[in-house]
């Protein structure tokens, strides 16, 4: 305001006055946007202090942070947009010009749309994964056959880190079009399956005993779900599941690491013998000792 002023009482011609004010006002509209797409991502940042990402149970944190990210993505672009716009109706070209190019937008919109179209599509696929949710920030995905956890989202594609610290990244419209596992979709604890083959002869009730033990001493257990099942049997071995709950995929995973290592072992101090093994080889070697022994006797007499 006190430029425009100062424009006005100097001694400039009205051209020079009038090109000044023209400066000026697209300053003031750049300014505008600036602040406005400034205050609302402080806005946004002191908003979601309110939610923890580390927090043991984050799935509120999880869902607004991913409608806020997205929402503010899509305001952002909105802003400069209407900067943009506010800015070029300044000349008068544009505004003489107006009708014209109202006319010829039905035709100059067919063209832009079929060339923006994987553009446009993701951006209506982040609206609508802002709506539904389906993937949220830091969930727990199988996607492409990988496992990962969401890092970022952003306005086009979703970066998925691995377990491995790869990372994935996929359109938004991946997420829409095509089936993939979200493992905390509404909780993030996890039941692991454990599978262990043994002969017959192993106790099953020893086995169960041993696992809600190992399961009770873990600190990665939640005490929600232990069980022991025999699932299958088979011609030499026995299937055995094992299930133990845990708060998150990660505990989930070292769980059942840790009760395979322990289940093993006990196997192995207490049953030996229940341990998988082929019969026919034990008929064999009891044949061949009958065998033998009919050779020597019949040597001897």
């Amino acid at each position: 305001m006190t430029l425009s002023l100062g424009a006005t009482i100097a001694p400039l011609t009205a051209a020079q006055a009038g090109v000044i004010r023209h400066i000026l006002l697209l300053g003031f509209i750049a300014v505008v946007g600036w602040i406005s797409k400034t205050t609302l991502h402080i806005w946004m940042t002191v908003y979601l202090r309110r939610f923890k990402l580390d927090a043991e149970d984050n799935l509120l944190a999880r869902k607004h942070v991913t409608q806020s990210r997205i929402g503010e993505r899509i305001a952002a672009f909105m802003i400069v947009a209407i900067t943009v716009a506010a800015g070029l109706m300044t000349f008068p070209a544009v505004q003489q010009y107006g009708v014209s190019l109202l006319a010829s937008a039905g035709v100059a919109g067919i063209v832009l749309g079929l060339a923006l179209q994987p553009v446009l599509k993701n951006v209506f696929a982040g609206i609508q994964l802002a709506i539904t949710q389906p993937i949220r920030i830091d969930d727990a995905l199988i996607v492409e056959g990988e496992w990962g956890n969401v890092e970022e989202i952003t306005s086009t594609y979703v970066v998925v880190k691995l377990w491995d610290w790869r990372r994935l990244i996929l359109p938004l419209s991946y997420f829409i079009e095509n089936p993939f596992q979200n493992w905390t979709r509404e909780s993030a604890a996890l039941i692991g399956t454990v599978m262990i083959y043994l002969d017959y002869s192993v106790p099953v009730s020893a086995i169960r005993e041993k696992v809600e033990d190992i399961a009770a001493s873990s600190k990665l257990w939640d005490k929600r779900v232990v069980a022991v099942q025999v699932t299958d049997f088979r011609e030499n071995v026995m299937e055995i599941r094992i299930l133990v709950s845990a708060s998150n995929a990660p505990k989930t995973f070292d769980l059942r690491c840790e009760m395979r290592e322990k289940i093993i072992d006990f196997v192995q101090r207490e049953y030996p013998a229940s341990l998988p093994r082929v019969r026919a080889e034990g008929a064999a070697n009891f044949n061949g000792v009958i065998g033998g022994d009919a050779v020597r006797a019949s040597a001897q007499s």
